[in-house]
């Protein structure tokens, strides 16, 4: 409980300038990005959303804005050899099937229910790797797997995130709320905590955001990769000193799954660049 005083605190007492996000409007090789709308009406405590780009820094901020600049296409150029790439006892490659435009708007529509399992962007690809190459899934968080998650998300760059939550996908949707509001840890704090209470203070000279996902995978300063959605999860338990769940788990894809739901209406901003 003193510990989790100690982080409050920090909170709380942020220099006066801490701001919830600026005005810098986003657009990314000709086309406007939404990074502010109403909030979704299951977010009772929320009246507007926004991108986390709206919280970062102006120098943060135009590194996304031209993908020249933007150091996430370096994975990018590898995603496109990996396409190409023949791999598996099928003698096959990605690019033997599809073209990375076929699967425009499948980003913003991540997490879904296929029969009775919520699957990801990751379980797609890896379903692929097995039964159509015959190749060895890869690594949930590795650089092979952010690199073609950032090339398949590529592809829906601009359109609104958009993912249902009702019917075969309420049970999951249900789950992943639950984790987002319970205290764990030794510092007893939830995801609201930061994302939801607290969001624009400033916390290691840094200002917390509404931990949208809309942009994931995204490139880290921090560590200088590409960074997965629930490696970003696993990351944020640590930070709270909780044992964080498995990546690629149920309790993770149910959390993606509620979060992307909090994302509804701002734009995908794959590969977007974060601190």
């Amino acid at each position: 409980m003193r510990l989790r005083i100690c982080v409050l605190s920090l909170l709380i007492s942020a220099p006066s300038f801490a701001y919830a996000q600026d005005s810098n409007s986003l657009t990314i090789d000709g086309q406007v990005m939404v990074t502010e709308t109403a909030a979704p009406a299951h977010m009772e405590n929320v009246d507007t959303i926004y991108s986390g780009w709206r919280f970062r820094s102006q120098e943060t901020q135009a590194m996304e804005m031209d993908d020249f600049d933007n150091p996430a296409f370096v994975f990018l150029d590898k995603a496109y050899e990996l396409w190409d790439a023949v791999d598996g006892t099928e003698g096959k490659s990605c690019s033997s099937c599809h073209e990375p435009e076929d699967f425009t708007g499948l980003r913003a529509q991540l997490p879904r229910v296929e029969g009775e399992e919520l699957v990801t962007l990751e379980d797609l690809i890896n379903r692929s790797r097995v039964e159509h190459m015959g190749a060895e899934p890869w690594k949930w968080s590795g650089t092979q797997m952010t690199s073609m998650t950032a090339l398949v998300g590529l592809q829906s760059r601009g359109l609104p995130m958009d993912v249902a939550i009702e019917g075969d996908a309420k049970p999951f949707w249900e789950a992943g709320k639950e984790i987002y509001y319970t205290n764990v840890g030794q510092l007893d704090m939830a995801c609201s905590s930061c994302h939801e209470d607290n969001y624009g203070m400033m916390i290691r000279a840094d200002h917390l955001s509404q931990g949208q996902i809309n942009g994931f995978p995204t490139y880290r300063l921090k560590n200088a990769k590409l960074n997965s959605i629930h490696g970003r999860f696993k990351g944020c338990m640590k930070n709270i000193r909780a044992t964080p769940f498995k990546e690629g788990g149920a309790e993770f894809k149910a959390l993606e799954l509620y979060l992307a739901s909090r994302s509804e209406g701002l734009s995908v901003e794959t590969p977007s660049v974060r601190n």
